[in-house]
């Protein structure tokens, strides 16, 4: 449903603004909430015809909520089993449709979070329940992490400012979101790599430019946001600072051997002041605070390129998706990535809805390390992980997943909990395997 109100997030890094577009926004027929209650989209359908009356006049308002169990059944730091969730409510504003002025559309989003997840039970950087860390990682924490409006002044240009939810970006058909749609690891929905420059919620603004007016066709974004920021958070606070974050990211559309399939291109740089990857002990002792470097680059790219479509224009079929990313190193100690994988969509007759994903991912850790006298010690070591999903479809708006991910976790070694008292000897960490299951609702 918000794909027949809302552009394919395109936006800068993983900043893209999920909105309306001029296209869209003049279709006389927009999708439809009615229906028979095992077949409409969603839950609460069309609300006795009042929810298609108001998208007709270019109001949306879609919510959903997606729960997770999810365990580790064998290594990583230590057998857990964990359920939790998040609520998400978006409502998109088209000012054309109102009845106001061309051109304007407006986006608020809500969310919040529930329970605990498995996430530090792996010894990975790469979250394995990527539902779990919004809006904010390790609370439970209910926010707005996005109030933006966007203003198209031509068919190809808009402006837009606001607060923005940045996972929207670095989209991919097969590959992307936050965890509760397709795969739930965080290797599989964004490019890690290009985490680090940019808070996951952030007043910022930019330019928005489509070369051939169909945001489907191509897409361009560029925009300057603060390097601080939280989706709890109005961030005026921090309005003064000289700490930004200047992105750019281009999307376009591809038809090899006459298949659907999309080539995306972004980079950034942020000027904050970051805390090296690499101390010494002496500097700390004698400046009583960790060694900073200024500044910060990541660039990325993904694909996804459909093998087999059941039809051109129904998004069904096979197809593989890629991602790499490349950052300094220091301090982004994320300094390259590499995802590869297929993905899956209605393939099979009579289930349009359903979906499944394969995917593999490796990251190469700058180590970060600590140096006394002559003698460095090193913490981490390259990740790897492996993940697998089915989406069921057991109706449009309730969506069922099993998924098992093996993931090769960046921490070495843990203090053991019974050899504390006895000097700290050290626990190896070892691959983990992560079993779950997902359910997502759509109110």
């Amino acid at each position: 449903m918000k794909r027949a109100f809302l552009i394919h997030s395109a936006a800068v890094l993983f900043l893209a603004i999920p909105s309306a577009t001029p296209v869209r926004a003049a279709d006389p027929t927009p999708a439809s909430y009615s229906g028979d209650f095992l077949t409409q989209s969603t839950l609460s359908g069309d609300w006795g015809g009042y929810r298609d009356d108001l998208a007709a006049k270019g109001v949306t308002l879609d919510v959903d909520v997606t729960q997770i169990g999810q365990g580790v059944v064998d290594g990583g730091k230590s057998d857990a089993w964990q359920y939790g969730g998040r609520g998400d409510l978006t409502a998109n504003l088209d000012t054309q449709k109102l009845g106001l002025w061309p051109g304007g559309f407006a986006t608020v989003e809500i969310e919040g979070n529930f329970g605990n997840g498995v996430n530090l039970n792996t010894g990975a950087i790469d979250p394995v329940n990527t539902n779990q860390i919004f809006p904010e990682p390790g609370a439970q924490t209910f926010a707005m992490p996005q109030l933006s409006f966007m203003q198209f002044v031509s068919p190809y240009v808009g402006a837009l400012a606001g607060k923005f939810d940045t996972m929207s970006s670095d989209e991919n058909d097969f590959a992307h979101g936050k965890g509760d749609t397709q795969f739930m690891n965080l290797a599989f929905n964004i490019n890690p790599v290009a985490l680090v420059a940019s808070p996951y919620s952030a007043l910022g603004a930019g330019v928005i430019v489509l070369p051939t007016k169909d945001p489907t066709d191509a897409i361009l974004n560029f925009l300057v946001i603060q390097s601080t920021g939280k989706a709890s958070t109005a961030g005026f606070g921090h309005i003064s600072s000289n700490d930004l974050t200047f992105a750019g990211e281009g999307r376009v559309k591809t038809s090899f051997f006459g298949l659907t399939g999309h080539q995306l291109v972004g980079a950034e740089y942020s000027n904050k002041q970051f805390k090296s990857i690499d101390q010494r002990l002496d500097f700390i002792l004698q400046n009583r605070q960790l060694a900073r470097t200024d500044g910060t680059w990541a660039i990325y790219y993904n694909f996804d390129q459909f093998l087999y479509e059941i039809d051109k224009h129904s998004e069904r079929g096979v197809g593989l998706f890629g991602r790499f990313g490349a950052a300094d190193g220091d301090p982004n100690f994320l300094q390259y990535f590499f995802s590869a994988g297929v993905g899956g969509k209605g393939i099979i007759p009579d289930r349009a809805d359903d979906q499944c994903g394969l995917g593999y991912y490796y990251l190469d850790v700058a180590n970060p390390t600590l140096s006394v006298g002559t003698r460095s010690f090193a913490f981490l070591r390259d990740e790897w992980g492996f993940e697998a999903y089915y989406n069921l479809a057991l109706t449009p708006w309730l969506i069922f997943t099993p998924d098992i991910q093996v993931i090769g976790p960046a921490q070495k070694r843990q203090l053991g909990s019974v050899t504390i008292a006895s000097g700290g000897i050290l626990e190896g960490v070892g691959t983990a395997t992560v079993v779950g299951v997902r359910l997502r609702m759509v109110l």
